[in-house]
């Protein structure tokens, strides 16, 4: 490839991926995320697999975006002032759709609100009982 052909490449991919190396909207973030996890999905373990240099290319920017929006950054102040425990059963509540009353491996209903509030904390009991019943290591409550 002679210098005047890998020029106007770079160009061209410049021109391409405009709208996700400076996003400036939610549109564009969210179609960054999507277009991420695609790269994620097709990229090879290999620091040779050009789409890995995409990949935290678009990562950069996904999070330059993240730090800059108000609501984003407030968001992860806050998951970040929370504990691994609480965050992490947030988190298990969250994706599986579940309630205060939905979880047995850590007692009541008050007992799950408790818990949620701050007032009480997972015991190792309640978190390997969490971590059998979701398939995870009991480390990521730590």
């Amino acid at each position: 490839m002679t210098a005047v052909a890998f020029k106007d490449a770079c160009h061209s991919f410049a021109q391409a991926a405009a709208p996700y190396y400076h996003i400036t909207d939610d549109g564009h973030y969210q179609e960054a995320l999507e277009l991420v996890e695609s790269l994620l999905e097709e990229a090879e373990d290999s620091p040779d697999d050009p789409l890995n240099a995409v990949i935290e290319m678009l990562s950069h920017a996904i999070e330059t975006y993240e730090n800059e929006d108000k609501e984003l950054a407030a968001f992860e102040k806050h998951a970040m002032g929370q504990p691994a425990d609480l965050a992490m059963l947030k988190l298990l509540m969250d994706q599986h759709g579940l309630g205060t009353a939905d979880l047995p491996e850590i007692g009541s209903k008050s007992m799950v609100s408790r818990v949620l509030s701050g007032k009480r904390s997972l015991n190792k009991r309640h978190i390997h009982a969490l971590a059998e019943r979701f398939g995870i290591n009991p480390g990521l409550f730590f």
